[in-house]
C-alpha cells in the first residue's frame, strides 16, 4: 500500500470543486488518509517549494501557493504515487488527457487546480513536512 501526498490548489479550492476533486481519488481506489485545509505562508511555501528555487517560475510559484487556502491530503492506495499522477494529468492543462482533473478543472499550467508527490521518495518527504504520524489513519 503506498502513499502520495496531493494539494488541491488556491485556483481550485476558490472554484469551490474540493468534493469534485477528491470524488475523482475516492472513485479511482485511492483512500483519503489525512486531510486538512491551511493557508500557506510564504515561508512554508518556499520552503515546500525549495526544488524550485533557482527556476524563474519559483516567486510566482509562492505567490500562487499563498494567495488563498490549500487541502493538502495523503492519499492511500495500491500504486498510489502513479494512480495520482495519471489522475491529475499533465501539467500543462492544455495538454492534459481527457477526464484528467487538470483537464476538467485547471486554467493553465500556473494555476493548475492541484498537486501530486512524483516519486515515492518525495511522496514521503512531501508527505512528513505536512503530517505528523499521529495526523495519518
Amino acid at each position: 500500500m503506498e502513499r502520495t501526498l496531493s494539494i488541491i490548489k488556491p485556483d481550485a479550492v476558490k472554484k469551490n470543486i474540493i468534493g469534485k476533486i477528491i470524488d475523482r481519488f475516492e472513485s479511482n481506489g485511492l483512500r483519503i488518509a489525512a486531510m486538512k485545509k491551511i493557508l500557506l505562508d510564504r515561508n512554508t511555501a518556499g520552503e515546500f517549494y525549495a526544488i524550485h528555487k533557482e527556476r524563474p517560475f519559483y516567486n510566482d510559484l509562492v505567490n500562487f501557493m499563498t494567495s488563498g487556502p490549500v487541502v493538502v491530503m495523503v492519499l492511500e492506495g495500491d500504486n498510489a504515487v502513479k494512480k495520482n499522477r495519471e489522475l491529475m494529468g499533465d501539467t500543462d492543462p492544455k495538454k492534459a488527457q481527457a477526464g484528467t482533473i487538470r483537464a476538467d478543472f485547471a486554467e493553465n499550467i500556473d494555476a493548475n487546480a492541484v498537486h501530486g508527490s512524483d516519486s515515492l521518495e518525495n511522496a514521503k518527504n512531501e508527505i512528513a513536512f505536512f503530517f505528523t504520524q499521529t495526523e495519518i489513519r
